[in-house]
C-alpha cells in the first residue's frame, strides 16, 4: 500500500482539485475513493482498502449491495423527488417500518429529515413546544422558560440548535451565543442530573422547568463510551418525576449498529428504559442522506402541526426507497445478529492481540473502539491506511471501528491482523 506522498497521479490530481474548490471544514482528504464492494473500497489509483469505518456508521449494507442498488435504480426511474404537498408509498412504508422496529406505541409518528443534525433539530424543537405546556413555563405571567438538559461529552450535530446541545467547547465557542436554555449535566453522574432538575422553581435563583433530557446511550464522539444502565434508569425516573421528556439520540447507535434495531432495546445499555422520542440517521438509508425523529405516542406527536416544522427534501421517494431496501436487507440477511457476532469477534481479538499499544476494547455490536496506551490515534490511522485498513481517530487515545453490518468473519480477521502489527511507539498527536 502506498503512502499519501506515493499515491498515484490520479489521486494527487483530484486532491489538488479538492483543495481548490472545497471549503476547508474537513481538512485534506486521506484518499479519493472510486468504488466499493461489500466492506472493501478502491481509490482512483486502484488501491484496495478494508473499510472498518463504513462512512462513519452510515453504510449499513456496505458498498454496492445488489438489493439497495436495485431499489434506488428502480425508484430513480419512477421519480426521485416530489414536494411535501404529496406523499409516496416508500415514505409511508419506511415510517411504518421504523415505528415497528422501535417498538413505539400506537399513535407514534415519524418526522423525516436529511441528517442526524436535522433529526436532533426536530427533537429539540418538539421539546421546546412541549416545554411550553409545563407549569411555570410562562415568562409573560412571571414564570420562566423551560430548559433542555444535555450531557457533557455528548455530540448531537453542528447546526446551530444541535450544536447548542453538543458539549465540546472547541466547536461550540466560535459560534456563541447559541440557543438559550440548553444546559449540561455531567455525563454518568445522577446527582448532577438531580441537581439540574432541582434548580426548577419560582424563587430569585430558580430556573424554569426541564422540558427534556437528550442523551446518547453510547457517546460515539467521546470515544465510544457506553452509559451505565443504572444511570439511564435514574434519568428516566427524574424525567417521570418532573414531567420531562427523555430523548435518545440514536443517530449513530440505531438501525442495527449495536446488535439491536435501537440501542435502547439492549438491557445492558438502557436498563429497559423506554424513551419519549428517538432520533435516527446514518445507517437508516444505507448511504443515502436521511435522518429523522420518532415521537412515541399520540400526544407528543400532536405537538407538531402543519407548518410548525418541515424540509424540502425530507422523506423524498429516492431516500425513502433506499431506507426501505436497507431495513429489509438488514432483516432478511440477519445483519443485526451479524453485528453482534462480528463485534464480539473484533473486541475479543483486539483484547487478545498481545499488542502493548492496545489497552482495552469497548463497544456494542459493530460500534467499537480500542483504547491506546498513549495519544497517537492520528498516527495510528495513517499507519493502518498505508496497509489497507480504514479506521478513525475518535479521540487522541482511541480508534473507532464501525464496519458495514455485512462485514464477514474473514474481514474481521484480516483487519485485526493488520492492527496487531501496529507499532507501539507511534508519534503522539
Amino acid at each position: 500500500m502506498k503512502s499519501l506522498e506515493e499515491v498515484g497521479s490520479e489521486g494527487n490530481h483530484w486532491l489538488g482539485e479538492y483543495q481548490d474548490v472545497h471549503m476547508h471544514v474537513f481538512g485534506k482528504p486521506l484518499r479519493v475513493l472510486d468504488h466499493g464492494k461489500g466492506a472493501h473500497v478502491w481509490d482512483v489509483d486502484g488501491n484496495e482498502y478494508l473499510d472498518f469505518l463504513g462512512g462513519i456508521a452510515v453504510n449499513s449494507l456496505g458498498y454496492a449491495h445488489p438489493k439497495w442498488v436495485a431499489a434506488v435504480a428502480e425508484q430513480a426511474g419512477k421519480m426521485a423527488h416530489i414536494s411535501n404537498y404529496f406523499a409516496s408509498e416508500a415514505q409511508i412504508s419506511l415510517a411504518r417500518m421504523l415505528i415497528d422496529k422501535a417498538g413505539a406505541p400506537e399513535g407514534s409518528h415519524v418526522y423525516f429529515g436529511n441528517s442526524g443534525a436535522e433529526g436532533n433539530e426536530a427533537a429539540l424543537k418538539l421539546a421546546k413546544l412541549y416545554g411550553r405546556t409545563l407549569p411555570g413555563a410562562t415568562p409573560h405571567l412571571g414564570g420562566k422558560d423551560a430548559r433542555i438538559i444535555a450531557l457533557t461529552h455528548g455530540f448531537h450535530g453542528r447546526t446551530l440548535g444541535a450544536l447548542s446541545a453538543t458539549w465540546k467547547p472547541a466547536i461550540r465557542e466560535p459560534f456563541a451565543p447559541l440557543v438559550p436554555n440548553i444546559e449540561f449535566a455531567e455525563s454518568g453522574d445522577i446527582e448532577a442530573m438531580r441537581e439540574a432538575f432541582r434548580r426548577t422553581g419560582q424563587g430569585k435563583y430558580g430556573k424554569g422547568p426541564v422540558a427534556a433530557v437528550i442523551m446518547e446511550l453510547i457517546q460515539g464522539e467521546a470515544g465510544v463510551r457506553a452509559m451505565n444502565p443504572e444511570y439511564v434508569q435514574g434519568v428516566r425516573a427524574l424525567c417521570d418525576e418532573y414531567g420531562a421528556l427523555l430523548i435518545f439520540d440514536e443517530v449513530q447507535t440505531g438501525i442495527g449498529r449495536t446488535g439491536a434495531w435501537f440501542a435502547f432495546q439492549r438491557e445492558d445499555l438502557s436498563g429497559g428504559v423506554i424513551p419519549d422520542a428517538v432520533t435516527f440517521a446514518k445507517g437508516v438509508a444505507g448511504g443515502f442522506p436521511m435522518g429523522g425523529l420518532i415521537a412515541f405516542g399520540e400526544s407528543l406527536s400532536a405537538l407538531f402541526t402543519p407548518g410548525s416544522h418541515g424540509s424540502t427534501f425530507a422523506g423524498n421517494p429516492l431516500a425513502a426507497a433506499a431506507g426501505v431496501a436497507t431495513l429489509t436487507a438488514i432483516e432478511d440477511e440477519h445483519l443485526i445478529d451479524n453485528a453482534e457476532e462480528r463485534g464480539a469477534q473484533l473486541r475479543d481479538a483486539l483484547s487478545n492481540s498481545g499488542n502493548p499499544l492496545f489497552v482495552s476494547a469497548r463497544g456494542r455490536g459493530l460500534l467499537d473502539a480500542v483504547e491506546l496506551s498513549h495519544p497517537c490515534a492520528h498516527a495510528a490511522v495513517d499507519w493502518a491506511l498505508e496497509r489497507g485498513l480504514i479506521v478513525n481517530a475518535v479521540a487522541p487515545d482511541a480508534l473507532r471501528f464501525a464496519p458495514p453490518l455485512v462485514v464477514s468473519s474473514q474481514d474481521i480477521e484480516t483487519g485485526v491482523g493488520i492492527l496487531s502489527g501496529m507499532p507501539d511507539d507511534l508519534k503522539d498527536d
